[in-house]
């Protein structure tokens, strides 16, 4: 048997024993399933522990008796060589049928795959003719995904997410709503502010050495890398560490509330940053410093509404959970999180809100927070 294996990379462990099943198992429907991957994400959140989704593919099924009949035999073969513990179900009903792995115990991701197919390739040997056996193609998903890579495409594995990405498809016209919004909007705000655009730009060039925008690799949704536009703020050439380090500790939960004015008031971000140049600190306090983002809204990569999009180091930083920010939607210029508590609120409060608007996201919801987005910008930025 040479079975077709689709994988990717990381240390995660797997018990390497399989006791015979006690009695027969059940095999979830695809409803079932699906919502079941979609539990096991949120259990592995909180608890980290990886967990290994495998399916089995038939090559060109049929509604034949005898393709049926082969289908059934690669769900015993799976009910045969996996653990009680393990979850099997149809992914794709009567096509595609896999099999949920969790208590993985070994450290590398490789000996996880062959230990299982070493497995229950023999089991499908005792179960079908080579024939319908060289149909059956293998693909292993391991969850948490792979969020490191450096390319433009998505990093996120659209196999571990079935759940949302049938949400999503459901609210298509309503993301059509969205992103017309978005052309109109970033149009029209780049044309009325054209002159505003050029004063900047000049001001930004007289006041210090450097490149008036200032460009910057972003993670935008599904992981997928954008460069993100800014005005130039700081200093060119300056030490990036500063930042990582202090995001680092945001992010843990450890970073300390620095007072405003001598108020009890504070907020989570680097105050009196030397690397700002004196144009840079009235640009951020304004946020005018985020204008030529209605570029990358114009361009698609950003929304008008929406979180705002992680630095590859931040979200090297991330919990498990905390990716679900950039799953359902864009990024965004403005959000939940800008008009109701920007930087005075910890990093872990800031997804919350995040998931919240993704959670209950409509055209009206964008609407109601565009509205409220000139009184945050008045109230100062920080």
């Amino acid at each position: 048997m040479t079975p077709r294996i689709a994988t990717d990379k990381a240390p995660f462990r797997l018990s390497v024993e399989f006791p015979a099943p006690d009695g027969k198992r059940t095999t979830l429907s695809e409803e079932a399933f699906r919502a079941t991957i979609a539990i096991e994400r949120k259990r592995t959140e909180r608890s980290r522990e990886p967990f290994l989704l495998m399916l089995l593919e038939m090559g060109n099924p049929s509604a034949s008796r005898k393709s049926a009949k082969a289908l059934d035999s690669v769900v015993t073969a799976l009910q045969a060589s996996t653990r009680d513990t393990d979850i099997l179900g149809w992914y794709n009903d009567q096509k595609t049928v896999g099999a949920i792995f969790t208590g993985l115990v070994s450290e590398d991701k490789g000996t996880v795959v062959r230990t299982i197919l070493t497995r229950v390739g023999a089991a499908l040997e005792n179960e079908l003719p080579f024939d319908q056996l060289s149909q059956i193609s293998f693909s292993f998903h391991f969850f948490p995904d792979d969020w490191d890579s450096d390319n433009s495409g998505d990093s996120t594995n659209p196999v571990l997410y079935p759940d949302l990405f049938a949400s999503l498809k459901g609210k298509q016209a309503l993301f059509g709503v969205k992103r017309m919004m978005d052309i109109v909007g970033s149009a029209f705000l780049l044309m009325i502010c054209s002159p505003l655009f050029a004063a900047i730009a000049l001001a930004v060039k007289v006041s210090s050495e450097g490149p008036v925008f200032f460009k910057q690799d972003r993670v935008g949704q599904y992981g997928r890398r954008f460069t993100f536009l800014k005005f130039r703020s700081m200093q060119v050439n300056n030490d990036h560490g500063v930042h990582r380090d202090y995001v680092k500790k945001l992010i843990a939960g450890n970073a300390e509330r620095i007072a405003l004015n001598g108020s009890g008031e504070g907020v989570y971000k680097l105050a009196n940053d030397a690397r700002i140049t004196r144009v840079g600190k009235f640009l951020r306090r304004t946020s005018l410093d985020e204008l030529p983002q209605f570029l990358n809204v114009l361009w698609g990569d950003m929304s008008l509404v929406g979180p705002r999009p992680p630095i590859p180091y931040e979200l090297a930083a991330y919990q498990i959970w905390h990716r679900r920010r950039l799953l359902q939607v864009k990024p965004g210029i403005t959000g939940l999180w800008q008009v109701t508590g920007r930087s005075r609120v910890t990093f872990d409060d800031m997804v919350r809100l995040d998931l919240q608007y993704a959670a209950t996201w409509s055209p009206w919801l964008d609407f109601k927070i565009l509205m409220r987005t000139p009184g945050a910008v008045i109230k100062g930025a920080y």
